[in-house]
């Protein structure tokens, strides 16, 4: 009988004790990527010249198509330059083509119009949000001459929340690219 006061102080004395804040996991960390600012370099050809980033290495192969290869991203942007024969209205339609392709898996496709009539460069640059191939792609044209499209690639499988730093960072060099491009 004696033992019945003293096992109830015990557990009034556990549950008061017991009543503190509830402790609340943390959450898991994150790395934060940060690439740097790279300076401006000149790419040249017979038919356009651009300026891209000097972190990027070109690979320039005979049937007008171009890479820039971002080894420290394990990513590139895709380039390729046609000459418009009377046939601009096909062109953009499979630039834009090839841009809403990723809609299937994009959860946004946000398109920008760009326009330099000082240099006579128009066209569109397309973000793409999502787990989608590409997440960014762009075309640029004179109208009468010239036609360049380019496409960001990962050498990996979107997942566009691991990959957004670094699909940031080369859809500003893609910008960059369309900024000073100069037909010749």
């Amino acid at each position: 009988m004696k033992l019945r006061p003293v096992i109830l102080f015990v557990c009034l004395l556990t549950i008061v004790c017991s009543c503190k804040e509830e402790a609340i996991p943390k959450p898991k960390a994150q790395i934060r990527l940060e690439y740097p600012e790279g300076k401006n370099v000149p790419l040249e050809t017979d038919d356009f010249k651009f300026e891209y980033n000097e972190f990027a290495r070109p690979d320039i192969n005979k049937n007008n198509a171009f890479t820039l290869e971002y080894p420290e991203m394990k990513g590139a942007i895709f380039l390729s330059y046609k000459k418009v024969e009377g046939n601009i209205d096909k062109l953009i339609i499979d630039a834009k083509k090839l841009s809403y392709e990723h809609a299937i898996k994009a959860d946004n496709i946000v398109e920008q119009p760009y326009i330099n009539p000082d240099k006579k460069v128009y066209g569109a640059l397309f973000e793409v949000q999502g787990n989608a191939a590409s997440q960014s792609q762009f075309f640029v044209t004179d109208s009468t001459e010239h036609f360049l499209t380019g496409s960001v690639y990962f050498y990996a499988k979107p997942n566009y929340d691991s990959i957004l730093p670094a699909a940031a960072y080369l859809q500003n060099d893609m910008r960059r690219i369309i900024e000073t491009l100069e037909w010749k």
